[in-house]
């Protein structure tokens, strides 16, 4: 049986990463796109797995890594997950934390919390 991301080493991680790169260029290849799809979400995860959740904050806001205009405000933090609100939307969410991009300076700031409206 393989071993959880959370027990890997970052080298291991690495290695994850690089093997489900070449497995997603093939089923992209292959138009398999479910599976292309189950590998992306696999690397997300690994990556995660390689960042410091302590460099997160609630209370903050971030952008999303690959999308222009979503930004995440972050409640609190569960293990590699954020947990928090994209902007103008109040169902909360999780999001592992590789997926969230730059923290935003107070004056770019636009994500307010429905929830507390």
């Amino acid at each position: 049986m393989d071993k959880r991301y959370s027990q890997m080493t970052h080298e291991q991680l690495g290695d994850e990463i690089a093997r489900l790169k070449v497995k997603a260029q093939k089923a992209e290849q292959m138009g398999m796109v479910n599976e292309f799809a189950v590998h992306e979400r696999k690397i997300t995860m690994a990556q995660a797995y390689m960042m410091d959740p302590a460099s997160f904050r609630p209370g903050e806001v971030y952008s999303i890594r690959d999308s222009e205009k979503d930004l995440f405000a972050i409640t609190y933090l569960n293990g590699v997950f954020a947990w928090g609100h994209r902007s103008g939307n109040s169902t909360e969410e999780a999001l592992p934390i590789s997926l969230l991009g730059k923290r935003l300076k107070q004056s770019d700031r636009t994500v307010e919390n429905p929830a507390e409206e």
